[in-house]
C-alpha cells in the first residue's frame, strides 16, 4: 500500500503536467495528497518543514543561474546574433545537409549557454525553411532541434553551462568540467547514433514520396534579407562564457580557498560558506555575466530597441523554470521520506548493486517521472547523493565520473510526452505528439543507451 500511494502520486503528477497544468500548483498538492494517505497529521509539519525548506533551498542555489542563462539567451537572440550564428553554420554545411546543420546550430547555441527553450524559438523558423527546400517532412524537424539541444551538449560535453551539468557539482564537489572525455565520447555516440537515425528516417520518407508537406500550423514567416551581424563577432560571446567558465572555475578557488568565514571579517552571526560546493555555480554566473556584457558591447543600438519588453519576458521565464524545477524539487524531497519510497530505494539497491548503475537508473527514472532532468537529478542527489559518494570513496570510483553519469542519466528519460521542453517544442512547431513526438523518444532511449555505454568504457578502460 505504501508503494501504491507515491505511484499514485507520481503518476496524478505526471497527468497533470501531460494536460498542461503547472507543477507549481499540483507538485505540492501530489506530495500533500501522499502525506494525507500515509498519515493526515503529519500533512502541515512535511508541507513548511520538508516541501518548503527543499524548495527556496534549490532556488537559493540555482535561481541566479537560471535568470543569467535566460537573459543571456535573450540579448543572444535580440542582438540577431542567433541568427547570425545560424545562417554562419547553415551556409558553411550547405542547404542540402539540412539535418546536420540545425543539429550543429542547436548544440552550438546550448554549449554557449543559451537555454533549450529560446533555441526552439531561434532555430525553427530556419529549419521550416532548410526542410522545406530540401522537401524533407515537417514532422522531423522536433526529432532534429531534440537532438542538436536537448541531448549532448546539454549534460554530456564537459563545460557545458547548462543546469543539468551545474547540478551535480554541489554534491560531489566537482566541476562542470568533470570527466571531460568520459563526457566527450558519451556526447559523440549520442550524436552519431543521433543522426544516423535521423537520416534513416529522412531516407525512409522520401523513398515513400513524402515531401514536406501542406497545411501545416505554426507555419514561420518567410527570412528576410536583413543584414545580419558578423558571424564571428555574433559567437564571440559563446565563446566568452566557455572560456571564462573554465577561469573561473580555477580561480575561485585561489582567491577564497576551501571556505569562506564570515567571522574573519567581524560578521560573526552568518554561516561560512563551503566554496567547494559552490565553485562550479559562481563560475558559471560570472561568466554568462561576461557573455551578457559581450553581446551589450557590441550590439547595444539593436537590442536596446525592446530592452525593457525583452528582458521582462526573459525573467518571467526564468522565475517560471526554477519555480517548475523547484517545486519538483519539494515534491521529491517529500516523496523519497515516505515508506514507500524507501521500500523502492531498498529494492532497487539489492538489483542494482553498483552504485554508478544504481545513480544511472535512479536518476533517468525519476526524470521520466517529474518529467525535468533537473528536477529528477535533484531528487535523486538529494535522497542518495551522500550514499552513492561513500559506495564511490570504498570502490575507488572518482567522483568526476559520479557527476557525468548523474548529470547524462538526467537527460534521459527525461523527454516523455510530459516533459515541458518537449510541449514547449511541439507547441512552436506546431506538430503533434502524434506526429512527431516517435522522433523525439527515439533521442530519449538513444540518450539513455549512452550513459550505459559511459559506464562500460570507465570500467573497461578507466577512461576519466
Amino acid at each position: 500500500m505504501d508503494i501504491i500511494i507515491i505511484l499514485l502520486a507520481l503518476f496524478f503528477l505526471m497527468f497533470v503536467a501531460y494536460r498542461g497544468f503547472s507543477v507549481i500548483l499540483f507538485a505540492p498538492i501530489a506530495a500533500l495528497f501522499a502525506v494525507l494517505l500515509t498519515e493526515p497529521g503529519y500533512v502541515l509539519p512535511f508541507f513548511s518543514g520538508v516541501f518548503m525548506d527543499k524548495m527556496v533551498g534549490f532556488i537559493k542555489s540555482y535561481f541566479p543561474v537560471f535568470l543569467l542563462g535566460a537573459i543571456f539567451g535573450k540579448v543572444i537572440e535580440m542582438s540577431g546574433f542567433a541568427k547570425a550564428i545560424t545562417h554562419a553554420v547553415i551556409k558553411l554545411i550547405g542547404p542540402s545537409r539540412a539535418m546536420l546543420a540545425i543539429v550543429i546550430v542547436g548544440a552550438v547555441l546550448t554549449y554557449g549557454g543559451v537555454s533549450l527553450f529560446v533555441v526552439a524559438f531561434a532555430v525553427y523558423p530556419f529549419a521550416s525553411e532548410l526542410f522545406k527546400a530540401a522537401d524533407i517532412p515537417k514532422r522531423l524537424i522536433p526529432g532534429t532541434i531534440a537532438l542538436g539541444a536537448f541531448t549532448f551538449t546539454m549534460d554530456a560535453f564537459p563545460g557545458t553551462p547548462q543546469i543539468q551539468n551545474i547540478i551535480p557539482t554541489t554534491f560531489f564537489k566537482t566541476d562542470t568540467w568533470a570527466a571531460p572525455w568520459l563526457g566527450f565520447i558519451g556526447g559523440l555516440f549520442v550524436f552519431t547514433i543521433g543522426m544516423i537515425y535521423l537520416e534513416s528516417r529522412r531516407r525512409k520518407a522520401k523513398a515513400n514520396g513524402e515531401g514536406y508537406g501542406i497545411g501545416h500550423k505554426n507555419e514561420p514567416e518567410p527570412l528576410t534579407d536583413e543584414k545580419l551581424p558578423n558571424a564571428f563577432i555574433a559567437i564571440l560571446p559563446l565563446i566568452i562564457v566557455g572560456v571564462f567558465n573554465k577561469v573561473f572555475t580555477g580561480l575561485i578557488p585561489q582567491i577564497y580557498g576551501k571556505k569562506f568565514d564570515f567571522a574573519s571579517i567581524n560578521i560573526p552571526k552568518v554561516a561560512a560558506v563551503d566554496v567547494t560546493k559552490e565553485t562550479a555555480i559562481w563560475a558559471v554566473e560570472g561568466a554568462l555575466v561576461l557573455g551578457i556584457l559581450t553581446v551589450l558591447l557590441f550590439s547595444f543600438t539593436r537590442v536596446k530597441q525592446n530592452f525593457n519588453t525583452g528582458i521582462n519576458a526573459s525573467i518571467g521565464g526564468a522565475l517560471l523554470a526554477t519555480l517548475n524545477t523547484a517545486s519538483e524539487y519539494g515534491f521529491g524531497g517529500i516523496i523519497a521520506l515516505l515508506p514507500g519510497f524507501k521500500a523502492v530505494n531498498a529494492g532497487m539497491s539489492h538489483t542494482f548493486t553498483n552504485p554508478l548503475v544504481n545513480e544511472a537508473v535512479t536518476t533517468t527514472t525519476l526524470a521520466g517521472i517529474t518529467g525535468s532532468a533537473s528536477g529528477g537529478m535533484s531528487i535523486a542527489l538529494a535522497t542518495m547523493g551522500d550514499k552513492y559518494l561513500e559506495q564511490a570513496e570504498k570502490l575507488g570510483i572518482n567522483p568526476e565520473v559520479m557527476h557525468r553519469v548523474a548529470s547524462m542519466a538526467s537527460g534521459g528519460m527525461d523527454t516523455l510526452p510530459h516533459n515541458g521542453a518537449v510541449i514547449t517544442l511541439l507547441a512552436v512547431t506546431g506538430l503533434t505528439h502524434r506526429q512527431s513526438y516517435i522522433d523525439i523518444f527515439a533521442m530519449t532511449l538513444i540518450k539513455t543507451l549512452a550513459v550505459f555505454f559511459v559506464i562500460a568504457l570507465y570500467y573497461m578502460f578507466g577512461i576519466v
